[in-house]
């Protein structure tokens, strides 16, 4: 992976590189979870700033890989949500537990009419558990009730997609996903 951000962007991204794999490291040892979902939450939305994709990117909605976002330092919600779900994953999380969650979020707040779409990534400590939610937005991770001004569409993760109650759907009906997939695993991580 180093080699790959190394001939494709130079050595600029590597010590957030670094940080990352001594966060993954130090984490992988770590007892319980909460740590982990804090210290992940916390290095993304202080590392990477947030920028669109038409300026990043040149397109409408692109999901970067992981490696893509440190070569850039920058990315959107869900490339925030990408890196800190892979990241979880790497340091030790069940990735059961975690669920890529595309929302309305309110403008302006809980009672807002104006929404615009929006990625976070949710952890749920049990199957029937009240989500945490960890946002690019807001520093604090809370439980979903204390996120009145995002209303859950449907969520993902590598075992499926999830919409409402239903049983959980294929996630290779998510082409983004698997374009995702195969990106990272060209780039010498294979999740």
């Amino acid at each position: 992976m180093q080699a790959f951000l190394n001939e494709q962007t130079g050595n600029k991204p590597l010590p957030l590189f670094a940080e990352w794999r001594r966060l993954v490291a130090e984490l992988r040892n770590a007892s319980g979870d909460e740590i982990r979902l804090q210290r992940v939450n916390e290095l993304f939305n202080r590392r990477i700033a947030f920028l669109d994709d038409i300026t990043l990117w040149g397109e409408a909605d692109y999901w970067a890989t992981p490696l893509e976002t440190f070569a850039k330092a920058s990315g959107d919600c869900e490339d925030f949500t990408i890196a800190k779900y892979f990241t979880l994953v790497e340091s030790g999380v069940d990735p059961a537990r975690l669920r890529l969650t595309y929302v309305k979020a309110r403008i302006g707040g809980a009672q807002s009419k104006i929404t615009q779409a929006h990625m976070v990534l949710t952890y749920y400590a049990t199957p029937q558990a009240e989500p945490l939610v960890l946002d690019n937005l807001i520093g604090e991770i809370r439980p979903a009730s204390r996120r009145p001004d995002l209303l859950p569409v449907f969520s993902f993760n590598r075992d499926g997609v999830y919409v409402g109650g239903a049983a959980p759907a294929p996630v290779e009906r998510l082409s983004r996903w698997t374009n995702l997939i195969l990106r990272m695993q060209a780039q010498g991580y294979d999740p």
